[in-house]
């Protein structure tokens, strides 16, 4: 009986659930379930009824626990886990329960066993966002953990396992390292901003950033931790550091607009020269958590380019509007007297010497206001490079007496004294004759206006190194020294007199500069000042004397143009008919028409041997009458001149498109008409 009982209170512990008979296990959540309730006959572990008493204490204090943890028992480390380790598992659990260390993490045994190893043998150990690439999802997967692993004793004082407390970093490791990136991406933006930018801490303003851009304004130097005064001590005494300290006092941001700062970029040479630029910036006052300002924020950006460029603008404005106004007083000038001789000679009135007075009025300021138009045309082409060069070799001793010549009668009104020096050796140059002379009568014309009556000119042609040198040097007025690096430049004049006597446009010392170097040469402008006098001095490749030299003979029989005959064909009547009559008094025989049909049929009758057509006529224009003339037996080998308003390059290419052998800009000049006509 007593048999029976005792085998009845047996069964009846078997027939127990383990959370009475267990008590470690009772609660614990899903895992303390998990464990009442799961098959240990294939674990290391052994059922928990045989677990020692260490083993359970770890496991009763692990299940009630919400940080995540696992215990790993016994010579195969069987391992045991609480609710909180489940999401770290992923689908490893929950077959991970009870089986061995190194099954569950086998992908990560060789990065974890050293201290699991150490923990067996009894020393902790601890780690802080260890990378494991682990497999717990089907796929490979970088983590980091911080955790760690506790030795465990039995119940005999032996190491028997351990403990591990763990938690996962990924989220906070891939969140600052996105930071991080983050950060270097604004900090690679901050360095590569085009804008100065800086950042200034403190009521001394302690440069804390500073970014390319804002090193290369000041000149590359150690900034960061110092304060501004102390960093950029040049920069004292304009304005810069008062206007910081008033930014960080009174809270309010500052804006400049093209701000000159003068400052030391050379910082190679303690001695180097302040370079004075200009910047758009912004003081932008930095407010910590409590609203106080602890610092300013420096943005802005390098305009001294964009600043010359504007002064440069300005300044082209003030001579454009100064050049129209000389424009608008030369174009008068003549005007005036043109028209009051043109009303007299209409009156019918005046003797014969007053008609050649009248006449010789007309004449005259015609040829300056020509004069005037064809300076206009020659900056116009040489400024967009359409001037093309007739490079022959000139003895510049003729080119000076030819320069001479054409202002000899200036000079003779203005009572100068000139003196013509050459040396004696050979003054050869390669160049275009007609724009040399041009060039030295320009330089002489602005000595002799420049120079007060009965003035001194002294003209010396020479050759110095591999050059000819042609000086020109006056007594006059002189160049004020703010003036004489832009003598040259376009509708730059000395100061004039009140009356304006000087005349011009401000353009010849520019044609000058530009014919000079497209000859391959300089031209140097010097004076001390007012009142001292000028001299400028042109530099051309000296062209070395060959053995032979030859001689060109341009002489023009006077007699060409007896029994030619011309054709004119011309839409302005006054014009054609002028034209004609100075024709007809140099020998030529002149038909005149006035429009392109009527030219037709004259060029039929007359046969002429040269034909001076304009281009805008009213029924077919020029190019077209031309291209008949070429056309028709009677006049296709006569000689075609293009006598036309139209002075572009252009202009004259498409004139010899259409066939034309010459073109001539209205008005012509008669002197180079004739010896046009003298060659045919």
């Amino acid at each position: 009986m007593n048999r029976d009982h005792d085998q009845g209170r047996k069964q009846g512990r078997e027939s127990e659930p383990p959370s009475e008979s267990l008590p470690f296990l009772s609660g614990g959540g899903m895992m303390g379930a998990m464990m009442r309730a799961h098959d240990w006959s294939a674990s290391p572990l052994g059922h928990p009824r045989t677990w020692p008493q260490a083993l359970r204490t770890v496991v009763g204090l692990m299940l009630n626990s919400k940080f995540p943890m696992f215990v790993a028992w016994g010579d195969e480390l069987g391992f045991l886990y609480n609710d909180s380790y489940i999401a770290i598992l992923g689908e490893k659990h929950p077959s991970a329960l009870g089986r061995r260390f190194h099954d569950i993490w086998a992908e990560i045994w060789q990065d974890i066993y050293p201290l699991i190893d150490r923990a067996m043998n009894g020393e902790a150990s601890y780690m802080d966002r260890l990378p494991l690439r682990m497999r717990r999802h089907g796929y490979d997967e970088q983590t980091w953990f911080r955790f760690s692993y506790s030795p465990v004793r039995g119940d005999d004082g032996a190491v028997a396992g351990m403990f591990c407390a763990c938690v996962e970093m990924t989220g906070e490791v891939l969140a600052q390292r996105y930071r991080d990136e983050e950060n270097e991406r604004l900090v690679t933006l901050f360095e590569q901003a085009p804008g100065i930018i800086a950042v200034l801490r403190g009521p001394d303003h302690v440069f804390e950033l500073t970014n390319r851009s804002y090193l290369a304004l000041i000149g590359h130097r150690a900034l960061v931790g110092k304060p501004a005064r102390e960093a950029l001590p040049e920069v004292q005494g304009q304005g810069f550091f008062e206007l910081l300290d008033h930014v960080y006092q009174s809270g309010q941001p500052f804006v400049g607009h093209a701000v000159p700062l003068r400052v030391q970029r050379d910082q190679n040479d303690p001695n180097a020269p302040l370079e004075e630029r200009f910047i758009d910036f912004v003081y932008q006052p930095i407010h910590d958590a409590h609203g106080k300002v602890s610092g300013i924020f420096v943005e802005g950006s390098d305009v001294t380019a964009r600043k010359r460029i504007e002064d440069e603008l300005r300044a082209a404005n003030r001579q454009k509007d100064q050049f129209l106004a000389m424009l608008a007083h030369e174009l008068r000038n003549p005007l005036a007297p043109i028209t009051t001789a043109a009303q007299l000679l209409q009156r019918g009135q005046m003797d014969p010497p007053g008609i050649q007075r009248a006449s010789d009025i007309i004449a005259r300021q015609a040829a300056h206001m020509t004069a005037l138009v064809n300076d206009l045309l020659d900056v116009s082409r040489v400024t967009r490079g359409q001037v093309t060069l007739s490079r022959e070799p000139l003895d510049m001793t003729a080119i000076v007496g030819e320069a001479v010549e054409q202002v000899r009668p200036l000079i003779d009104t203005r009572h100068h004294t000139l003196q013509v020096e050459t040396a004696p050796e050979s003054l050869r140059v390669e160049g275009d004759r007609t724009r040399l002379i041009q060039v030295l009568s320009n330089i002489l014309n602005n000595a002799a206006k420049y120079t007060p009556p009965g003035g001194r000119i002294v003209l010396r042609a020479g050759v110095e190194a591999d050059c000819v040198t042609i000086a020109v040097r006056d007594n006059g007025q002189g160049i004020d020294p703010p003036v004489l690096p832009y003598i040259f430049d376009l509708f730059i004049q000395a100061e004039r007199t009140p009356d304006r006597s000087q005349g011009g446009l401000g353009l010849g010392l520019a044609l000058v500069k530009s014919l000079v170097a497209l000859h391959g040469g300089r031209v140097d402008a010097r004076s001390e000042g007012p009142g001292t006098g000028s001299e400028f001095v042109v530099h051309l490749p000296r062209l070395v004397p060959s053995g032979v030299e030859e001689e060109v003979s341009e002489a023009v029989a006077a007699s060409a143009g007896q029994g030619l005959r011309i054709l004119v064909v011309d839409d302005n009547v006054d014009g054609a008919e002028m034209l004609g009559t100075l024709l007809e008094m140099n020998g030529y025989q002149t038909t005149l028409a006035f429009n392109g049909e009527d030219g037709l049929a004259s060029a039929l009758r007359v046969r002429p041997d040269v034909c001076l057509l304009d281009i805008g006529l009213p029924d077919i224009d020029g190019h077209e009458l031309a291209r008949r003339l070429r056309g028709m037996p009677e006049t296709s080998g006569a000689m075609l001149v293009a006598l036309t308003g139209y002075g572009q390059v252009e202009d004259q290419q498409r004139a010899r498109k259409a066939g034309f052998d010459h073109h001539l800009v209205k008005p012509a000049d008669l002197t180079k008409l004739l010896e046009l006509l003298a060659t045919v």
